[in-house]
């Protein structure tokens, strides 16, 4: 059996934290700006937990991390 490949993309995007969750970045932080509030944009800073709905195929495509 060849070994499994990661998924690049989302290894660049995910990581693991010491109790085995995976952390991600929240998303609208890149562009248009100016409309979004500053509490808004210092709350999309902080970074948030994958769903537990999502976590299975997440570790499908991120067998070694």
């Amino acid at each position: 059996m060849p070994k499994m490949k990661t998924n690049r993309s989302a290894e660049k995007r995910f990581s693991k934290t010491g109790t085995g969750k995976l952390k991600r970045n929240k998303a609208y932080k890149q562009h248009i700006l100016t409309k979004k509030s500053t509490k808004r944009k210092r709350n999309l800073r902080q970074s948030a937990m994958t769903d537990e709905t999502n976590v299975k195929n997440m570790k499908k495509i991120l067998p070694y991390i």
